[in-house]
């Protein structure tokens, strides 16, 4: 069964994580993604973890794309790309705001080649702003938009996730505006830009405490992993999450943990009282945990509706039943290592589900795409390869 986004043709320019990322979700939803690259291939390929002579880092985000090796400071290059941007409907870059026009591709260009082409920026900080000219990367929407600074424990130095948190909303950003402005495109038949960043992103990761502080000077604490109910506590053999604030949760831990005082307690119905008390009720879950295992902790907990989740190594993580079951790390083959493991499906269509394919080799479709999708004669693509324009297929990852 095609994906729900057969039949579009997007052009990956991305680098990194937040553009590959948004266009990785095309290809998995159906769509037809080109990831367009240096004949050296994309500098990324050698980022590490390197795991069976591949990098880890980068089939992640291009897994199912294909890969159209090409010279872009070239003429003959740029000539090639534009005969795509004719056929494609989404073009992506993340490239620094000004440098995809001065390589003849700003948005005025596409659109006299194609009126209905898509046109998605991704940038650190955008296309305009007042620091549109700085360069940057995901943990500078963490620190630009105030994340950094409530995370960790009070009294500790600003901390920035370990993942990449803002590249990953960013490209769900992009996605997002893309499938937007294609479906606006079906009614006014006209493409458009649309322009996301890490900045942005990262006032939005923080926007409840910024919204806080904007209507009465509220100033927002860190409190580390949380209080009381929402908190981390050690077991036997590890540690465990419960995050059960609310009150209609409430009732459920009283009874699961035997609190019979506290539930007829008028002063912790609320949580405004719990939360005054978390002092109180994080000792007693202290205790609780400590005589437990994880395991035992979350299932028992768990029985009663009261979330609550083990606090996984990678290890753990890895071998955690969801992740198989709901297929959201898949092996698939990979031309360096054999196999490898890629991000899966991430969501959940039921008549047309997500596709999961291999990374591709350094331009192991640029023939492909150069004679079918373009009708280049054998002559063409032989003289383009020849040239040094084009490559079908470039170095193994170092």
């Amino acid at each position: 069964m095609a994906g729900p986004l057969a039949g579009m043709r997007m052009l990956d320019l991305g680098r990194y994580q937040a553009g590959p990322r948004c266009a990785l979700m095309f290809a998995r939803l159906g769509a037809e993604v080109i990831k367009v690259e240096s004949p050296a291939g994309d500098e990324s390929r050698r980022n590490g973890p390197i795991v069976k002579g591949q990098s880890a880092y980068w089939v992640q985000y291009n897994s199912g794309k294909k890969s159209l090796a090409l010279d872009l400071r070239r003429d003959e290059g740029r000539a090639v790309l534009r005969d795509l941007v004719r056929v494609s409907d989404v073009f992506l870059q993340n490239f620094r705001p000004g440098t995809i026009e001065k390589m003849g591709f700003g948005y005025d260009v596409l659109e006299r080649l194609n009126p209905g082409i898509v046109m998605v920026n991704v940038s650190a900080y955008g296309q305009d702003g007042p620091y549109r000219d700085r360069i940057g990367f995901d943990p500078i929407g963490q620190a630009l938009g105030g994340l950094m600074s409530l995370t960790g424990f009070p009294g500790s130095p600003p901390i920035k996730t370990h993942f990449p948190l803002i590249d990953r909303i960013t490209a769900l950003h992009a996605a997002i505006g893309a499938l937007a402005a294609l479906r606006e495109r079906d009614v006014s038949g006209r493409g458009q830009t649309i322009d996301v960043s890490l900045a942005d992103t990262g006032f939005t990761a923080n926007e409840i405490p910024i919204a806080a502080y904007l209507a009465d000077g509220t100033v927002v604490e860190r409190e580390g992993n949380g209080i009381g109910l929402a908190n981390a506590y050690r077991t036997a053999d590890g540690w465990a999450l419960i995050h059960a604030s609310s009150d209609a949760i409430w009732p459920r831990v009283c009874e699961a943990l035997g609190w019979t005082e506290w539930a007829a307690d008028p002063e912790l119905a609320a949580r405004k009282g719990r939360d005054e008390r978390s002092g109180e009720i994080g000792a007693a879950l202290e205790g609780w945990f400590a005589e437990r295992t994880t395991r035992d902790a979350v299932e028992y907990l768990s029985r009663f509706s009261v979330p609550a989740a083990p606090v996984n190594s990678v290890e753990q993580a890895a071998t955690d039943p969801h992740l198989s079951e709901r297929e959201m790390m898949v092996e698939t083959p990979d031309p360096y290592a054999g196999s490898i493991h890629v991000s899966g499906k991430t969501i959940k269509l039921g008549r047309t589900p997500m596709e999961v394919g291999p990374a591709p080799r350094v331009g192991e479709h640029t023939e492909l795409i150069l004679r079918d999708i373009l009708g280049y004669s054998p002559e063409r693509v032989e003289e383009l390869v020849m040239d040094g324009v084009a490559a079908t297929e470039g170095p193994a990852p170092a």
